[in-house]
């Protein structure tokens, strides 16, 4: 589970980087990411989004927690000072942890790429 000062839970926070993040999507993930200021230092956060058209209430939350287990993945390997968020699409509910892992992977690095 990803500790609190990795998760972006403010709704200004969330619409921030949706807004203004450098985006990269695959078949099934929306990934923005947004880069802090170069004066503020702090840990990269996490944020997610998964919408009614993906699916019921128990799908929606099996691909939530699979999305949060794979930014907790993540979060070892990625350089510090990014606000990311993952919106999931329909195509989500169906897709296997791999699929969804390596959508997000390569998703992710595009979007620090692009945000650097």
């Amino acid at each position: 589970m990803l500790a609190r000062a990795n998760r972006i839970v403010r709704g200004d926070d969330y619409r921030s980087v949706v807004r203004r993040g450098r985006k990269s999507a695959t078949a099934h993930v929306v990934v923005s990411v947004v880069r802090h200021p170069a004066g503020e230092v702090g840990p990269t956060r996490f944020g997610f989004i998964v919408a009614k058209t993906v699916g019921n209430a128990v799908t929606r939350n099996l691909v939530r927690r699979r999305l949060k287990a794979i930014a907790h993945d993540l979060l070892a390997d990625v350089p510090t000072g990014h606000d990311v968020v993952i919106r999931a699409l329909p195509a989500a509910a169906q897709a296997g942890w791999p699929t969804l892992l390596g959508d997000v992977s390569r998703s992710f690095a595009r979007g620090v790429e692009k945000a650097a």
